[in-house]
Formats: C-alpha cells, sequence, structure tokens
C-alpha cells in the first residue's frame, strides 16, 4: 500500500516539476531557486552586456557627457502579441522614442515585468528574445531590471514597466514654446495603423485585409531631421489620442492655431475603410511608429526630404502650418473645401493599446 501511495506522490511531483518548466508560476516571483533560474537562463541569456552583468542591486553606468534625458513608461497592451510587433518590441519603441523626441541620443533602458501566473515560458522567452532584438536594433542596453509574479485572476497575462535614459549630444531645446506663427506641421507616415490593428485584433473583427501596426523605433529618423535643421520647434509621438490629441496640445501650449488639410493627411485606404465601419476617425487613432514636428517654413521642405529617404519617413507630409489664433484651436480643412474644428477627444476611444 505504501509502494503505491509513493509513486502516486511521485507522480505527482513529476507533473508538478512539468507544469512549472512550461508556466511562469508563483514561485518564479518568490526570489528562490525558481527565480534565479528564470534570471539566470532567460534574461541573462538574451540581455547579455557588461553593465547589466555587474549582477548588483543596482548597475554602476559610464560617465556621460551631456545633459541627461529620462523617461519612464508602462506598457499594458492587449492582446501581447499583434500583426507588426508584441508588448516587447513595443516597450522598446515606446521608450526609445520618447527620449529621442527630446533630442537625447538613447543609452539604456530598465525592464521590470509583472507577470500572472499562468504565462507559458514560451510566451515569456518570446517577448524577453523581442526586447532584446529592438534594443540591439536600437544600440541601447537593458541594464537593470525587476521580475514580479501575480496571481491568477491578479494581472492580465504580462505588464512592462521601463525606464529609459539618454544623453543629450547637441545643444537644442524643444517645446511648444519655440512655435512660431508660419511653421510647417509634418507627420512622418500614416496615421492610425497600431490602434486599427490592436481594435481588429482584440475584438477578433474578421475583415478582408490585415493592417500591420506601425510599431518601430524612430531615433534614427529624428537623428537625420535635427541634423537637417536647427529651426525644428518641437517633436512628439502621436501615441495615446492621435494626432488630433497631440497637436491640440502644441496649440494650447503655444498660444497659436493650427489649420491642417484632410487632403494632405496620409491614411492607409484599409486603415481609412475600418475606421468608417467602426465609427472611428483616424486623427484620434493612436500610432506607435510615427512622430509628428513642427518646423520652421524655411526648412520644412528640406526636411520632408530628408524623412522621406528614410524608411520610417518615406510617407512623410506637410499637413499643415500654425496661424496666429488666440483661441488656440485646431481646425481642419476639408476635402470639400470646408472647415471644421478638431478638439481633444473626450474619453477613451480604444483601451490598452500601449
Amino acid at each position: 500500500m505504501q509502494h503505491i501511495i509513493n509513486m502516486v506522490q511521485e507522480n505527482k511531483q513529476k507533473l508538478k516539476g512539468s507544469v512549472e518548466m512550461s508556466i511562469i508560476t508563483l514561485s518564479h516571483g518568490s526570489g528562490g531557486a525558481s527565480t534565479n533560474k528564470l534570471i539566470e537562463e532567460l534574461f541573462y541569456k538574451y540581455f547579455n552586456n557588461d553593465i547589466l552583468l555587474q549582477k548588483n542591486d543596482s548597475s554602476i553606468l559610464p560617465m556621460c557627457n551631456g545633459k541627461i534625458a529620462v523617461s519612464t513608461d508602462s506598457f499594458v497592451i492587449n492582446p501581447i502579441f499583434f500583426n507588426g510587433g508584441d508588448i516587447g518590441k513595443l516597450s522598446v519603441c515606446g521608450t526609445v522614442n520618447d527620449l529621442a523626441m527630446s533630442g537625447a541620443k538613447p543609452l539604456y533602458i530598465t525592464v521590470g515585468f509583472i507577470i500572472e501566473e499562468g504565462l507559458e515560458l514560451k510566451d515569456l522567452e518570446r517577448i524577453v528574445k523581442s526586447i532584446s532584438e529592438t534594443a540591439n536594433e536600437a544600440n541601447v542596453k537593458i541594464v537593470a531590471g525587476d521580475t514580479k509574479v501575480v496571481e491568477k485572476g491578479s494581472g492580465d497575462k504580462i505588464y512592462i514597466n521601463t525606464t529609459g535614459i539618454g544623453v543629450m549630444e547637441r545643444d537644442v531645446y524643444l517645446s511648444s514654446e519655440n512655435i512660431k506663427t508660419g511653421d510647417k506641421v509634418i507627420i512622418s507616415g500614416t496615421l492610425g495603423d497600431h490602434g486599427v490593428c490592436i481594435m481588429s485584433k482584440r475584438k477578433n473583427l474578421k475583415f478582408d485585409v490585415e493592417v500591420e501596426s506601425d510599431c518601430g523605433l524612430l531615433n534614427e529618423l529624428i537623428d537625420n531631421v535635427l541634423n537637417t535643421s536647427e529651426n525644428v520647434r518641437i517633436l512628439r509621438d502621436p501615441t495615446r489620442g492621435g494626432l488630433a490629441t497631440t497637436l491640440n496640445e502644441f496649440s494650447k501650449e503655444s498660444n497659436k492655431g493650427i489649420v491642417i488639410n484632410e487632403c494632405s493627411i496620409p491614411v492607409k485606404m484599409e486603415v481609412e475603410s475600418m475606421c468608417e465601419i467602426l465609427g472611428l476617425e483616424p486623427l484620434y487613432i493612436a500610432n506607435e511608429g510615427k512622430v509628428v514636428l513642427i518646423v520652421g517654413e524655411e526648412d520644412a521642405e528640406e526636411v520632408l526630404k530628408v524623412m522621406r529617404s528614410h524608411p520610417r519617413g518615406k510617407d512623410a507630409e506637410i499637413i499643415g502650418e500654425v496661424i496666429e489664433d488666440d483661441r488656440q484651436m485646431v481646425c481642419l480643412k476639408t476635402e470639400i473645401g470646408g472647415t471644421r474644428v478638431v478638439n481633444m477627444p473626450v474619453g477613451e476611444l480604444l483601451p490598452r493599446i500601449c
């Protein structure tokens, strides 16, 4: 009888071990052997660099020559894998792009994981690998990190928090304070790709054409722009709230008006069609690989030319200009010759898109 009991317990232990090898369990966040194994065999495998491998409670960074730029962000997208990317790629692109918008050269990123119990290890490895590949593409190092595991039902698969550190290699101050009447508004490419991609995946909408997210790195494109013109007033990536929110922020912060031309705004036909079906406006839809900038009129055409020569800016367009307007309004000139006000969005159009 005791022999049978021992066999049952042994089989239970084997089954438990098999499950723990394939999914994240609470033990992976306990700080014990499972945590150590996860760090050594997964995170250090993909985030292998001299700074992270100091293996201390904090990492010591080399001296930076210039002012330091810092950005922090959290990523809670659903679904975590989508056409054109995943939460790992998104977390690096979002952080690198935020640093680049201030004119900084991104150097380092920290990554914190909050993982729900039950996430498959193969999915975590896919995300970690994606972070590593995107960081390498951006030429930044993962220098610190943390992992927490929460009980099943207390999260939604995985959340990622990042902090980005960059250095200001050029003497530039990009701010809405710099905006002047007559300046031109440029967008680096088509609007709404990311938001529509996530919407269609989340709701399992059966469209004939799949939209790919524009999730991507912008630091190289922005570096080219800043090397071209000293009259760039401000840069911003139009993520949540889309282009409409960004332009309204510019207008209010500068006490100017902005007029944009509907016929100049690039939108993919499939995105426009899906927005019409869903009752959405591309101006308000999130982007994760686009930059909107305001530049002096005298440099606008040259900046546009430089942007179009880069893969991330090949669809760039001058879409409007800054005007005197104490009402601080953003207006759209429609294709049929009318004009309408583009207000800030009210409420949440599309939750959990980044």
